[in-house]
């Protein structure tokens, strides 16, 4: 008999059914039982909850199947919808029949702590996790917004081509490949063909795989990852830093509105997000570089006295975490602590371990992260370290404008009077995130334009179709990229970006 049913409801759904009988297909996620009774954590993918089998209603045969069960055995039950504010989404079911699909025994990921390395090479499995079912599903609702917000302003999407016959900021991070016998490159964006197509529709975006060729493996670097890139026609760079404000807003928002569960299960503080609400600091690149190397405060904040503060509370806080896991392990060695209680202070300790790893690590970093601040040299680009000093002073994304030339994109428009700098910005996100969003204003010179080229030691024939738009009907326009595996690190406060993407793909990783 076939215990496939299309009356099951999603556990999402179940406060609708409070008193009521319904069935439930899923997956056992996690069980502890006692006498004559079984706690069973089911997940179906549209949330969790907490199940009770009784062996007085259930029977020895049945209740014993349950007792046997491995984490991620697939089952069907039948049960009564109790509400219990206890427990997670406040209600749990009581069982009245139950059925498997399929019994697992030896689950390869365990409640004990794996290695990256380990959950990489099973990312197929690890990917049911609770921390990693809850960011997927902060990127969908990501992707969802990204769309309304767009489209409720008119703006079209199109879609740029991955196959590519030339760069858009350079060759060094290109992935070569053949395209019929001649070379051609995976896109590192969208952005060139995004102007095309916005001196066709005024307002458009673009929404796809980019791909990077950099042999790096911070966490804050994917080879593959997916851009959002809106061109604007008859904007400047103030209208186009207003629109990416709005954005970001919109975003976080109704990340906060629509993502609360999941954003418990990550154990997310929301402190930080909260103050999207507050207009965004906008700081020229000149000043940014002031405050990074501490010459300028910010409300009589000072990055590099405050960075040698915190160096001071993580030494202090390491000693504090050490001493309490000096504590618990005397307690656990005491004569017949019971079995709950251990379990517990064992748990504590672990968990401990896992943040002095980090603040170890932050120990490690932060005298790094002073000295490339106080030698940091103007007219350069601002590395990830640059970033998190930068940020460290603020509670809300930062935008940095007016770049210095030499380090920006070919395309970007020079600002009137310094034509050393260029109409660039960049958004920087919180609490070490660094940038989310690079943006600007376009050079529509087209003699400027040429020039750029040839100074970026580009092939100026690959780009005749993209000097053509400055040839004909040229107007003012802007436009930004950002990155949606960054944006949802932040947005989770996940330790890698690796684990904002279903399957990632960076340097050494391509399987599975």
């Amino acid at each position: 008999m076939s215990l496939f049913t299309d009356k099951a409801i999603l556990i999402k759904n179940l406060t609708k059914f409070i008193g009521q009988n319904v069935e439930l297909q899923g997956w056992l996620m996690n069980k502890r039982s006692g006498k004559g009774i079984a706690f069973l954590i089911v997940r179906d993918g549209s949330g969790y909850v907490q199940c009770i089998a009784n062996q007085h209603v259930l029977g020895d045969e049945v209740f014993n199947l349950i007792e046997s069960l491995g984490l991620e055995s697939s089952l069907y039950l039948k049960g009564k919808v109790i509400k219990d504010e206890k427990q997670v989404g406040g209600i749990e079911v009581h069982i009245e029949n139950f059925k498997v699909y399929q019994a697992i025994q030896d689950y390869p990921i365990t409640k004990k702590e794996h290695g990256v390395e380990f959950l990489m090479d099973n990312r197929h499995l690890w990917l049911r996790s609770k921390r990693q079912w809850a960011a997927m599903r902060i990127r969908n609702q990501i992707i969802i917004s990204i769309h309304h917000f767009f489209q409720d302003r008119g703006f079209v999407q199109m879609d740029s081509p991955i196959f590519t016959g030339n760069a858009v900021e350079g060759t060094s991070t290109l992935f070569e490949t053949e395209f019929f016998d001649k070379p051609a490159y995976l896109s590192q964006s969208g952005q060139l063909y995004g102007e095309a197509m916005a001196m066709a529709q005024g307002l458009i975006y673009t929404f796809g795989p980019t791909f990077r060729a950099e042999k790096s493996k911070t966490r804050r670097h994917l080879s593959e990852f997916w851009m959002i890139e809106p061109e604007m026609a008859f904007y400047d760079l103030k209208m186009n830093m207003d629109l990416i404000e709005d954005f970001i807003r919109f975003l976080v928002l109704s990340v906060l509105e629509n993502c609360k569960f999941e954003l418990e299960a990550l154990e997310r503080d929301t402190t930080v997000l909260k103050n999207i609400i507050k207009p965004f600091p906008r700081i020229s690149y000149d000043n940014a570089v002031k405050i990074l190397k501490g010459e300028m405060e910010v409300d009589c904040k000072n990055s590099i006295v405050l960075l040698e503060k915190d160096l001071q509370d993580v030494k202090e806080k390491i000693k504090e975490l050490e001493a309490d896991i000096l504590k618990r392990e005397a307690t656990i060695k005491e004569p017949g602590i019971k079995k709950g209680v251990r379990i517990f202070h064992e748990e504590k300790i672990r968990l401990n371990k896992t943040e002095i790893k980090d603040l170890q690590e932050m120990e490690r970093n932060i005298p790094q992260w002073i000295e490339s601040a106080m030698n940091f040299e103007y007219g350069n680009d601002f590395g990830g370290s640059d970033e998190t000093v930068l940020t460290r002073l603020f509670d809300i994304p930062i935008m940095v404008y007016n770049w210095p030339k030499v380090c920006k994109a070919f395309y970007m428009k020079e600002t009137e009077g310094s034509p050393h700098l260029v109409k660039g910005v960049d958004v920087l996100a919180p609490e070490g995130y660094g940038e989310i969003v690079g943006g600007g204003e376009r050079e529509t010179d087209v003699n400027i334009l040429i020039d750029s080229i040839e100074k970026h030691k580009l092939p100026q024939e690959a780009f005749e179709w993209y000097l053509d738009l400055r040839r004909f009907g040229s107007v003012p326009h802007s436009g930004f990229g950002l990155g949606l595996e960054r944006f949802v690190s932040w947005m989770c406060k996940l330790q890698h970006v690796r684990e904002s993407i279903p399957f990632p793909r960076m340097m050494g990783t391509l399987f599975p």
